[in-house]
This record gives C-alpha cells, structure tokens and sequence, in this order.
C-alpha cells in the first residue's frame, strides 16, 4: 500500500491535551460552557435584529451575518473537541477532517472580510450620516455580506485543497485538538516550503490588508466624532464604534498571533491555548460586547424579555 495515502485511511489521531490528562476534564467544562454561551448569546443577536423593526439597519444585518457565522464556526469545531476530550479516543476520520478544515478556513477567512465591511459601514453611518441610507442601501449590504462569504470560500477552496495535496505517509498524530494548517504542515514528509510561503501570503491577505483599511476607517470615523458638538451624539457613535473596535482588536490579536509568526517560533503547546481562546472564546465574546456596550440592543434584548417583540 501506498503509504502517501494512508492517512486518507486511517484519518488522524487528535493529541490536543492529551498530555495534560488532568486538564482535560477541566477544559470539557471550559469548552462545553462556551459554546452553550456561543449558541444562546448569537441566537439571541439574530432573533432580536429579525424581529425588532429598529434594528432594521445596515449595522445589524452584517451583525446578524457574523453571528451565523460564529455558531457555524464554533459548531464545526466544538462537539468533536468535546468528545475527544471527554473519551480515551481521540480520533478523527480523514473525512471529518478535511470537512473540519474547509469549513474553519471559509468561515474564518469570511470574518475577517466582514469585519472590514462593519467598519465601512460605521464610517460611511459617522462620516456621512445625510447619505447613509443612501449609500448603505439593502442591494449594497447583500453585496457587500456576498463578497465576505464568497471570498472566504474561495480562500478555503484553494488554500485547503493545496494543504491536502501534501502526503503524510504514515504520520497521523496530529499535535492539536483539530485540524489545522500549521499543525497539518507538521505532518508532511516532504518539504512545505512553498506551502508555508503560500500560508504566509494569504494571512497577509486576511490578516493584515483588511484590519489596515479598518484602522484607515477608524481614523476617520474619530476625526469625526471630535468635531461632533452634541455630546449625546458623539457618545452613541463611540458607543456602537468601540464595540466593533473591541471585537476586531479580539479576533485579529489572536489570529495574527497563530498565523503571522515564523513556524520555527510556533511553541506547539501555546499555540493550541490560543487556538482555543480563539474558536471558543471569541465567537462568545461578540454577543456580549454588543449587548454591553449597545443601547440599542440591551432594549431590544428587554423588549424580547419582556414578550413586546412578538
């Protein structure tokens, strides 16, 4: 048999914490309490932008996309980490691993570019406010929410399938608690050179291109701001601004973190904690940033509570 193909046979074993046996217990809670908070808290930002009519806005219809997007992230990911965590299996068929890996890469890639269409959306609402609902018209925001998630399936298309292509001969112990490019890379018998270059390129794509054009928005948007003479008003648009500011500064720490360092300073056994903060931690942290921080969604959220919103 041809062992370039095993892998494709035998699928791979997750290692995860596997040496921190003690931990792993710990972490099931961890990751479990998570993504029921993951679940409820974007379920929650959908219902509500759905059902009140006030929230029928450009912002929180890219907002409502970003939380599909994070319970379809956080689900491709968490119920096999909590199953291997719980059980002395700690396997993956290759099947679920490839469906694992393209689905974490499109939905990631996706939010990066989402991101950057938010912060276009809060400088055009800052900076010109007579023609936002002009601009920012329903036909533009589903074109704009279009190109996010076309873009990120067309990154994990080629970026995954040419990850894929490596062989791994007989190497399927795979030092992480799913499957991901770097640690993938690891596995391969033959050099990744051109992959990692390749690995690279697109996080320059993803990682760098469009928090720059965020932070060229947001330096607009604070110009603005200042010149703002009602203190009610200037303290609302720093209010919704700083909200996407703190979830952009959250998501692109961390994967910039992961993917922009040099492979040979990837310490394995940190990388995975800040793998784990990242796709269980962080797609939490959107819904409550919102809601704590936004007016307008802790009274929709009462109106919910309260039955006025059906």
């Amino acid at each position: 048999m041809d062992k370039t193909n095993e892998s494709s046979l035998v699928g791979f074993v997750l290692l995860g914490f596997s040496d921190h046996p003690r931990l792993e217990a710990v972490l099931f809670v961890f990751v479990l309490f998570f993504y029921l908070l993951t679940l409820v808290g974007n379920f929650t930002i959908i219902i509500i932008s759905y059902l009140d009519p006030s929230l029928h806005i450009p912002m929180y219809f890219f907002l409502s996309n970003l939380s599909v997007l994070e319970l379809c992230f956080t689900t491709s990911l968490a119920p096999q980490t909590l199953v291997n965590l719980r059980g002395p299996e700690k396997t993956i068929t290759y099947g679920g691993c490839v469906v694992q890996l393209y689905i974490s890469l499109a939905l990631g890639s996706t939010e990066c570019i989402l991101l950057a269409v938010m912060a276009l959306d809060r400088y055009v609402a800052v900076c010109k406010p007579l023609h936002y609902v002009v601009i920012m018209n329903p036909r533009l925001c589903q074109q704009l929410a279009s190109i996010s998630w076309l873009s990120g399936l067309a990154n994990s298309l080629i970026h995954a399938t040419f990850t894929l292509q490596l062989p791994f001969c007989n190497h399927h112990r795979l030092d992480h608690f799913i499957c991901e490019v770097p640690a993938l890379l690891k596995l391969a018998c033959v050099d990744t050179t051109i992959n990692e270059l390749v690995l690279f390129l697109v996080s320059v794509l993803f990682l760098l291109i469009p928090p720059g054009l965020i932070l060229i928005s947001y330096g607009f948007i604070t110009r603005a701001v200042l010149r703002i003479k009602s203190v009610e008003a200037s303290r609302k648009a720093f209010s919704t601004c700083s909200s996407h500011l703190t979830v952009v500064i959250i998501f692109y720490g961390t994967t910039v973190y992961m993917y922009l360092q040099p492979s040979n300073s990837y310490a394995q056994d940190q990388g995975k904690f800040i793998s784990l903060f990242y796709t269980m931690v962080t797609p939490t942290l959107n819904p409550i940033i919102y809601t704590l921080r936004n007016k307008d969604v802790k009274d929709a959220l009462k109106k919910l509570l309260s039955g006025k919103l059906f």
